[in-house]
């Protein structure tokens, strides 16, 4: 499935300052970008950087001095996607996990799975399919924690949103992670460009390795799975934001925009009925 992604960011410079920037589409073997453009205005000095494990790829930006600072970033991005029957993804055993799988198996920062393995297990311990365990984790978020705009900040943790019941999609994907991991499911975070997402944004959801694959899932249902360019993943949105700021700098404005540019395009959501997970290879 192909897509037309764009971002725009707007910043206040007030002095000498750093930025790496989070917002290009992932080059996988399976997500091609057929072109991309990335814009910086007044012209500065840039590099990207790109992580150890291929899982993000940054852009840093020096600002030698107090501007006004507009960026932009557009791709044509093909991905491709893989539906796998739900009895072939069950857990992997810990002693057969991947060494650059375990670090999702652990607690972080914004995902205290150690804090919620009581009420993992009192609530999804008695499932035997991982993959049903994970679906219904993910219908539990949808029926009992609000989506409500503005209701959380950036230090609010999966404990926090368990108590306050509300939160943006990244409290959704941190949630969902720790729940995973508590129940010793290895979970990242995903951060991409969305199709249909109203209003049109960023978006966070998360990813659950099971039967030796990732499988993408979202706890918000704002928008088709199958509708995702993938920016990265992490452990959590620590590792994953969208812009780190070092220096004296205010953000005006961002807006993002995500077409589909195919004749056809058919929606897939998750629902406890759901009997096919959905890869992104």
């Amino acid at each position: 499935m192909r897509f037309s992604v764009t971002s725009q960011m707007e910043y206040e410079v007030f002095s000498s300052s750093t930025l790496i920037l989070n917002i290009h589409a992932l080059k996988t073997p399976h997500q091609t970008i057929y072109k991309e453009s990335l814009s910086i205005t007044p012209h500065l000095e840039h590099v990207e950087l790109i992580t150890a494990q291929g899982e993000n790829r940054f852009v840093r930006v020096e600002v030698p001095e107090p501007c006004a600072l507009k960026i932009k970033y557009s791709a044509e991005v093909d991905n491709v996607i893989e539906f796998i029957d739900h009895e072939y993804l069950d857990d992997v055993a810990v002693a057969e996990l991947d060494a650059d799988i375990l670090p999702y198996l652990y607690p972080s920062r914004y995902c205290q799975s150690d804090k919620l393995y009581r009420l993992a297990n009192n609530k999804f311990g008695h499932i035997q399919n991982a993959y049903i365990k994970v679906v219904e984790i993910t219908d539990w978020i949808y029926r009992n924690v609000e989506y409500l705009s503005g209701s959380t900040n950036s230090q609010t943790s999966a404990y926090d949103t368990v108590t306050e019941q509300a939160g943006v999609c990244r409290d959704f994907a941190h949630l969902g992670i720790a729940l995973c991991r508590a129940l010793t499911i290895p979970a990242r975070y995903f951060t991409g460009y969305a199709f249909q997402l109203d209003p049109p944004d960023f978006h966070a959801c998360f990813e659950a390795y099971l039967g030796g694959k990732w499988i993408v899932f979202d706890a918000t249902r704002l928008t088709p799975l199958n509708g995702l360019v993938k920016i990265a993943s992490g452990r959590d949105a620590a590792d994953t934001a969208i812009a780190s700021i070092f220096g004296s700098v205010v953000c005006g404005a961002i807006s993002v925009s995500t077409q589909c540019m195919e004749k056809k395009f058919e929606p897939f959501f998750y629902t406890s009925d759901t009997l096919k997970g959905l890869n992104y290879l």
